[in-house]
């Protein structure tokens, strides 16, 4: 069996200070994320209240629009890899394409409109995230990615924590309304587009003279067999985890079922993107010393409890703290889940690894997000967070003895 090599222990002259690339690239995520949580949030708010739309409808939005994100990502990191690695462009079109059109959110009449213009941003962050993601993993060493994933991940959440603040002080100290707040999520998204237009740099590479493409290792042929047999593991049991990772906007749809307004629904909205940005560092650096999939199943095995937990929650408070206890475990493994793709891949083919992890984890994104608010509709909040915890266990104990086998390439 193939296996990728393993970070060794970092030797005491290697610099631990990471790169300038993936720090700008962390505060693109971070006023990227600034911008979509003054929205995300509020669409299952905007649905219910304002379109009269219910989960069905939510369910069927986020499927199809992370579905088309999905194929595209395969897309956009072969076509990065295709380039010679120039990754940039791709990630600077689809930020821009999404900060240009989720503003418009404001302005939609019905929920089709809202499906159209969510699929618009998911198309930008298909172009966008397996080329930002190469980009982080080509700029860092080996025995540190673990900790770059994480300190990305950690800046994306708290831009989701400033997005979810931000809207509910608007909406709790001003006159404005749900639509004029998502308008005005146009500004972070514009600063978002600068940064990473202006402050990110990569290396710019000659084009090659004919006898060197003749030395250069050919790419792998762009499908499924030509992937190493334990990445094909991992990425089957992630296509299953993947069926009971419902949108987080559920827990906020959950929380409206049960009485809580707009403002406190925000507030739990940051508390749980906090809650997964101080983990999210430390998870990384635990993934470089300890091992990648050891932080993944953790975080599965959390998802999983706190699905289950979600399927009893009857009151405010509960929900608050089941919310705050799924964002700190899930926050501890985000980094690892992309820094064990980096392991896999070689050199020249970190984009397209990274197009197959999004495609896997997002292909089922349609028929998740479908069955788990028609499980919702037919039934009631509580059976469907329990068919998700329940699926999330079955992946969990996948991962964990399906893949034991390759335990020196996931587990350990």
């Amino acid at each position: 069996m193939n296996k990728p090599k393993q970070p060794n222990c970092t030797p005491a002259s290697d610099s631990k200070k990471l790169p300038q690339t993936v720090i700008f690239l962390a505060l693109v995520s971070f006023f990227n994320d600034f911008a979509s949580d003054i929205v995300i949030p509020l669409i299952p708010i905007l649905l219910a209240s304002v379109l009269a739309a219910g989960p069905i409808a939510l369910g069927l939005i986020e499927g199809v629009a992370d579905a088309l994100a999905c194929f595209i990502k395969l897309w956009a990191g072969r076509h990065s890899d295709v380039k010679h690695g120039r990754r940039k462009t791709l990630a600077v079109t689809g930020y821009t394409l999404s900060n240009l059109s989720r503003p418009l959110l404001g302005l939609a009449g019905t929920w089709v409109v809202v499906l159209i213009l969510r699929s618009i941003d998911r198309v930008g962050k298909g172009l966008r995230s397996a080329p930002r993601d190469a980009l982080v993993a080509d700029a860092t060493p080996p025995h540190m990615r673990g900790y770059a994933f994480g300190f990305h991940r950690a800046l994306d959440n708290a831009g989701a924590v400033a997005g979810g603040l931000t809207a509910a002080a608007v909406l709790a100290w001003s006159d404005l309304s749900l639509s004029e707040v998502i308008l005005w999520s146009a500004v972070p998204g514009f600063i978002a587009v600068l940064l990473i237009s202006v402050g990110v740099t990569e290396e710019k590479k000659p084009p090659l003279a004919p006898t060197e493409l003749e030395s250069q290792p050919p790419l792998s042929p762009l499908r499924w067999s030509a992937l190493s047999r334990p990445m094909q593991h991992y990425l089957l049991v992630l296509m299953l985890f993947t069926f009971a990772r419902a949108s987080e906007t559920y827990i906020l749809l959950l929380g409206h079922e049960l009485g809580l307004g707009v403002v406190e629904l925000l507030l739990l909205w940051s508390a749980l993107n906090f809650s997964k940005a101080i983990t999210s560092t430390s998870g990384g650096q635990l993934a470089d010393h300890f091992g990648r999939g050891m932080l993944i199943l953790i975080g599965w095995i959390a998802f999983a409890l706190s699905f289950l937990m979600l399927s009893l929650v009857t009151d405010n408070t509960e929900l608050w703290m089941v919310s705050i206890f799924y964002g700190l475990f899930i926050g501890m493994s985000e980094g690892a889940e992309r820094a064990l793709i980096s392991d896999y891949a070689k050199s020249n083919e970190r984009g397209t690894a990274f197009g197959w992890y999004h495609l896997t984890s997002g292909i089922a994104a349609i028929p998740a997000g479908l069955l788990f608010g028609t499980i919702w509709y037919l039934y009631n909040a509580a059976t469907a967070f329990l068919f998700a915890g329940i699926i999330a266990a079955c992946a969990a104990l996948l991962l964990c003895f399906w893949l034991w086998p390759a335990k020196q390439n996931i587990i350990k």
